[in-house]
């Protein structure tokens, strides 16, 4: 195929056939009269520099880039980047600008991150077109770009164009302007933006900001950009310019649009503010990362697992309505999900490659790739393939082609190279995620009321088996995505994830990186995090508080649902045949209701409102009221037996997700999975309780539509020795290999004159929270850490719900 490197004439402007005949003219090695002599004067003009600044140099920049446009060849562009170092590969219109400010400003240095090329972003910037690593796009960005300091070089046709003395006056790096980018923290440059009704600021208020960020206000709708307004009028039906703009098919937002959009220096997409309809996927087809993160997490929450595990045929296809089910032969599986995030390109995709028998019908192949949250602009085929053969071809093919790799090693040996710009598979394990698999909401009573079980161990094994916690769990951790079963993967996938956080855990703790080299560092790990641990919204994480909150809790979380879901397994069947009783007798204990006039009862109780603190969210506090307590014994806990010869016992509490209760109960606790200098992760690979319920309930509390959770009261054994500490040690691998017992002392503890012992020789730190003599903490309260699980014994779950404390409604008079 011939690829013409000059731009089609056939359908231009006058101003374009002007241009076209210039460029006759160029080629003929003169210009018409009038543009010579345009040409002479300014090569006669100072040296081409301007006298009145910046606002001349960029005048004479456009005329200069004009000029080049008109006289250069695309061949002759090329030339110029080539025998400059500059990379010549990208389209027609990004070369030209790359030439016309190389020639007038001097050639671009490399990124000083990734030795990556350098090129102008929209006028705002210059960023890298590079990598740092296989896995995430170079994030290198600035205004004021490293140029090379030598003079430009100019080949041989450039020499002899009609403007070579025009560039030639900017070949010496003396001569040359530095190049002033326009402003990248203006989002409404370029807008027309109309307001209407009460807002929280005053309109004028309103007109001053949106001016000072680049955009203009008009009193109509005629032509503007949107009609902001408040949602009370939606409500109230609105005005008539509010129909009108409706009328006009125009975006009508929220004030919240205004905020955010200033707040982060960028316009938001005007969808995820709409206040006229509803904001909902199926109906305006929305891509969830443009949508409100709450309206987003509805989606999610309501949305369907697609695919459940390896075998799960994909809900889109249609086809396991007609008896499909995945291909398999010589021991493989033909059933891939891919998953790519590169944040320095803004990518979060995912893929979906499978073959399909259908009774009675040829093999079949379904295929899809898009944007996560974005199905109605996803590629998508479903393929009737009548040679088994070649499908089996196409399939390998396609793998290859996804990710750069071969099938067969990744899918006998799981041997894989990530590639740049490729996927990476999701390794889905052999079975069916809790999502798809636990009991739905229809089905919670029919099994409840058919349990052979006491009413409220029955109640207790409802929850944990039902699907509501953990798409819960998994939305507010983002990691949701209806196409990939996060919450079935094998073994080998979750290590690899574990390894790769231990592996930027020490990173972290040598680096000497700063500034946007520690940002690129801090991308590239973010990225590959969110490959392998496939997310709905990833984010690039900037510290160790992030690192412990969406990638080391994550992976806790998302490791304890794939143990749920292999033990509670596929239950859409038949819900008369128990399945309630079945699941709890695989668990292995044996879990019962503490009478509540019991003495264990009442102990448990004083211990929770002895020391708790409310919950504070936002800016509202929740109490915590105690529901039910059961009794745990459980064939992978020691019993109460073996931990009573162990040395130093205290009965703790410890938070937990409830996402996370059935893996405690039917495996035990697992220590932390990496040593962090935060709450939690402080003690390295640790098992950490605390003597307050206050710091279990952050754990333990879901959200303010679903009170209900759980607090774990375990006895553990500290050992003969314990060391203390009131901010991170520096040696965390130490205290794992001895197992030492660890107390982390907090800036509040218990009054220990309130403390007692429990089963003769367990100590039972209960007493009112008070301040401690050490105020500089890093710790708010005191945690215990143990590092060998045999030296923990779960006592208690106990059933607490949160409520909200001293709510008044107020009347707010208007300003």
């Amino acid at each position: 195929m011939k690829v013409h490197e000059t731009r089609s004439h056939a359908h231009m402007s006058g101003d374009e056939q002007k241009k076209g005949n210039l460029r006759k003219h160029k080629a003929e090695g003169k210009l018409p009269e009038a543009e010579q002599t345009q040409k002479k004067a300014k090569s006669e003009n100072d040296n081409g520099r301007s006298v009145n600044g910046a606002g001349d140099v960029a005048s004479e920049y456009n005329e200069f880039c004009k000029a080049v446009e008109e006289n250069l060849s695309v061949d002759q562009i090329k030339e110029v980047l080539d025998i400059n170092g500059q990379d010549s590969s990208a389209p027609e219109e990004t070369l030209l600008a790359q030439c016309q400010d190389l020639l007038f400003y001097g050639a671009l240095a490399k990124c000083p991150l990734c030795e990556g090329s350098l090129i102008c972003d929209n006028e705002k910037r210059f960023i890298c077109g590079g990598e740092i690593s296989e896995w995430c796009s170079c994030v290198f960005s600035t205004k004021n770009p490293p140029r090379k300091e030598e003079p430009i070089k100019i080949p041989d046709s450039v020499m002899n164009s009609a403007i070579s003395d025009l560039i030639k006056k900017h070949q010496d790096p003396k001569s040359r302007p530095k190049r002033e980018l326009g402003s990248a923290d203006k989002p409404f440059a370029g807008m027309m933006i109309s307001l209407m009704g009460r807002l929280t600021r005053t309109h004028q208020y309103w007109k001053k900001k949106i001016e000072r960020n680049g955009g203009k206000v008009s009193n109509t709708v005629q032509g503007v950009t949107c009609l902001v307004v408040s949602p009370a009028e939606r409500e109230r039906g609105g005005t008539s310019k509010m129909v009108e703009a409706m009328e006009q098919g125009l975006p009508v937002v929220s004030e919240a649009w205004l905020i955010d959009s200033v707040e982060k220096h960028e316009a938001q997409p005007l969808e995820a503010y709409d206040v006229v309809s509803d904001l909902s996927v199926e109906g305006k087809g929305i891509p969830w990362d443009k949508q409100d993160p709450s309206e987003e997490a509805i989606e999610s929450l309501s949305a369907e697992l697609k695919m459940y595990g390896k075998r799960g045929v994909y809900m889109d296809t249609k086809l396991q309505e007609r008896g499909g089910k995945i291909f398999e032969k010589d021991g493989l599986l033909y059933n891939c999900a891919f998953s790519l995030c590169d944040l320095g390109k803004g990518r979060n995709e995912y893929c979906i490659m499978q073959l399909i028998t259908v009774p009675e019908s040829n093999l079949n192949m379904y295929f899809k790739r898009g944007k996560v949250g974005d199905d109605p602009n996803a590629e998508e085929r479903l393929e009737e393939w009548e040679d088994e053969d070649a499908a089996i071809k196409e399939f390998a093919r396609l793998f290859e082609e996804v990710t750069g790799n071969e099938f067969e090693p990744w899918e006998r040996e799981k041997k894989i190279q990530k590639k740049p710009h490729k996927f990476f598979p999701i390794d889905m394990d052999d079975g069916v995620e809790v999502r798809s698999g636990a009991l739905g909401l229809r089905q919670l009573g029919v099994a409840s009321a058919h349990c052979k079980l006491d009413s409220f161990v029955a109640n207790f094994i409802k929850v944990l088996c039902g699907q509501e916690i953990y798409k819960y769990a998994l939305m507010e951790l983002a990691m949701d995505p209806p196409d990939l079963p996060m919450g079935m993967l094998t073994d080998i996938h979750l290590k690899r994830c574990e390894e790769v956080l231990l592996e930027f855990v020490e990173k972290i703790k040598t680096t000497k990186e700063t500034g946007q080299k520690a940002e690129a560092m801090w991308a590239d790990f973010s990225s590959r995090w969110f490959s392998l641990m496939h997310s709905t919204r990833p984010m690039r994480l900037h510290d160790v508080h992030e690192l412990a909150d969406h990638a080391a809790s994550a992976f806790e979380t998302v490791r304890d649902i794939n143990t749920a879901s292999r033990l509670i397994g596929d239950m859409r069947g038949d819900t008369l045949d128990d399945p309630l009783s079945d699941r709890y007798k695989r668990l292995g204990c044996k879990i019962s209701v503490v009478d509540k006039e019991s003495d264990d009862y009442k102990m448990v109780v004083k211990y929770l409102e002895t020391t708790y603190e409310p919950v504070k969210v936002s800016d509202v506090e929740y109490g915590a009221s105690v529901q039910n307590v059961f009794a745990v014994e459980s064939e992978a806990i020691p019993s109460l037996d073996e931990i009573k010869k162990l040395p130093n016992k205290v009965l703790l509490w410890c938070g937990s997700r409830s996402s996370n209760l059935l893996r405690h109960i039917y495996k035990g606790f697992l220590p932390a999975v990496c040593s962090l200098p935060v709450p939690g992760y402080m003690f390295g690979r640790a098992i950490v309780c605390s003597d307050a319920a206050a710091e279990a309930a952050r754990y333990g509390f879901t959200a303010v539509d679903r009170p209900e959770g759980f607090l774990v009261l375990a006895v553990a054994s500290l050992g003969e020795e314990v060391t203390e500490f009131t901010s991170p040690p520096e040696d965390t691998k130490t205290l794992e290999d001895k197992k030492m017992g660890v107390k982390g002392l907090g800036r509040k503890k218990t009054e220990e004159s309130e403390h007692f012992m429990w089963r003769d020789d367990i100590k039972v730190p209960c007493g009112r929270l008070v301040p401690s003599e050490h105020k500089d903490s890093s710790l708010e309260y005191n945690e215990y850490a143990v590092y060998d699980p045999k030296q923990t014994s779960i006592r208690f779950l106990v059933e607490v719900k949160y409520e909200e404390k001293g709510t008044e409604i107020v009347d707010v008079e208007p300003e």
